[in-house]
């Protein structure tokens, strides 16, 4: 029986592999899968540049725990905006955006790996961590060093060492 995270998963592989196809972008290995993709941080730099397209965020964002406004906070944009790229398929995101996206989506496969379903990550990320200074870990998820203190965190919890 596939879950629907596995669904999600087989679509964000062929939509990774269709973006690189379709971006003209020289890949070493021609079967990049959606992990490989984000273990592949020269892959991640070329889609930042290049742009994440509207098709690969919407799977992403079906992926990820977070809300249509957690997207909005973190890119710094109004869910009006998103509703409009929603409706024109070929937006691609500016690098800045398209950044954010993966990092959100780095945060979630480490998430997963650490707590094994969306509903306990969606659940710690909305608990006060008295590791993080008693925020909320998704309070830290608007910046750059705010989303590596919350993978160092995960990391730690799947290792082990509780702060």
């Amino acid at each position: 029986m596939t879950t629907t995270i596995e669904k999600i998963e087989g679509r964000l592989d062929k939509e990774i592999a269709s973006f690189f196809k379709t971006s003209k972008i020289s890949v070493r290995n021609k079967q990049v899968t959606y992990e490989k993709f984000l273990e592949d941080k020269m892959l991640i730099i070329v889609a930042i540049r290049t742009g994440i397209p509207y098709s690969l965020f919407d799977l992403i964002q079906n992926y990820t725990p977070f809300s249509e406004n957690d997207w909005a906070n973190f890119l710094d944009i109004s869910t009006k905006s998103l509703h409009r790229y929603r409706t024109s398929p070929e937006h691609h995101f500016k690098p800045i955006h398209s950044e954010k996206i993966i990092e959100m989506a780095e945060v979630t496969k480490v998430g997963l790996d650490v707590f094994g379903n969306i509903e306990k990550l969606k659940l710690w990320l909305n608990t006060p961590s008295y590791a993080l200074g008693k925020l909320k870990p998704i309070e830290l998820l608007k910046d750059s060093y705010g989303k590596e203190m919350v993978i160092s965190e995960l990391n730690r919890i799947n290792h082990g060492i509780l702060v």
